[in-house]
């Protein structure tokens, strides 16, 4: 995947044109593929982002309680761990909620809140900067799966990398261990730092098909929601009506897939005259989430160059948190 800065807050229009082109580009690309997929990066649009947001408080989609009781019962060693005083740098940070619950207890000198959907990242720092006046926040708008490029505004010492709710699932395991990669090398870049990371475990195939694929519908609604923003990004035709939603547990692959199958036979076009005929029952890929075991995930930050880890884990090993530091 291609660097892709996405600051509308810049002037360079230059970068903005070329920042345009390639998402344009990988999505073409994507679309083309023998086996059609988007980048689940593109859910985030606006609306996007509030979908998620309701999923988030959904009876199946355990992840993010579960998360949150690990913090509520490991507060006070997660931060003897973690320390104060940190450049807290939120990977994904979306509404800002999860990282601003540790100020109480991380005390950051810094918040850095890292997303793609520049809009709503904008709300919710205006939103958390009157509850924290005294934080310095310096939001950033960035696509940071391929890069990690900061703004110079960002203190290198005592970084802290807070990547929370299982993201790191959405990559592929070659693509994960070279994201770890990154995190270790923007670490060792200052005098001290850490990563504090959301990891979802294997579980039953039950819990993970009913988490993203709900009763009431909403994932499907986040699912689908892509295909609006794809239209906009692209130029394309998608119609919502022409697509339903799959979301399933792969257990020979240990990861969730989402999916988008077309309901009839559908021709899709898009700017550059671009098309693509999906036949009935065909999909578009459009999300992987690995799970993982404790042991392997381990393993994982070893390859990556980080030791000293510690982890914590809820009562039914559904989930765990972890912290670590750079070899």
């Amino acid at each position: 995947m291609a660097q892709r800065l996405l600051h509308d807050m810049q002037d360079d229009s230059s970068s903005a044109i070329r920042a345009d082109w390639s998402i344009r580009a990988e999505l073409a690309e994507g679309l083309s593929a023998v086996a059609a997929s988007i980048s689940p990066k593109y859910f985030y649009d606006s609306l996007g982002s509030r979908l998620f947001e309701s999923i988030c408080e959904l009876d199946e989609y355990y992840p993010t309680r579960t998360e949150a009781d690990i913090f509520k019962r490991h507060a006070a060693d997660i931060a003897a761990t973690v320390g104060q005083g940190a450049t807290l740098i939120d990977l994904g940070a979306g509404n800002c909620a999860k990282a601003a619950r540790l100020f109480p207890l991380l005390q950051p000198r810094q918040y850095v809140p890292v997303d793609i959907s520049t809009e709503f990242l904008r709300e919710a720092v205006a939103g958390l900067r009157q509850k924290f006046p005294a934080i310095p926040m310096q939001e950033v708008a960035l696509d940071f799966s391929s890069s990690l490029h900061l703004p110079t505004s960002v203190e290198r010492d005592q970084r802290l990398f807070f990547y929370p709710g299982s993201s790191l699932g959405n990559f592929a395991p070659e693509q994960a261990l070279q994201f770890l990669r990154r995190l270790r090398h923007g670490l060792l870049l200052g005098q001290s730092g850490g990563l504090l990371i959301g990891v979802d475990l294997v579980k039953d195939q039950a819990l993970l098909d009913a988490a993203y694929d709900d009763a009431l519908g909403v994932t499907a609604a986040f699912n689908r929601n892509v295909l609006l923003h794809v239209n906009r990004l692209l130029g394309s035709d998608f119609v919502l009506a022409d697509w339903q939603h799959r979301g399933f547990y792969n257990p020979a692959c240990t990861r969730v897939e989402m999916h988008l199958e077309a309901r009839r036979d559908v021709t899709v076009r898009w700017d550059g005259d671009g098309v693509r005929q999906f036949r009935q029952g065909e999909r578009i890929h459009t999300e992987n989430s690995y799970k993982f075991t404790p042991d392997g995930f381990g393993e994982l930050l070893r390859q990556a160059g980080f030791g000293h880890s510690k982890m914590w884990l809820d009562p039914h090993k559904w989930f765990m948190l972890c912290h670590a530091r750079p070899l």
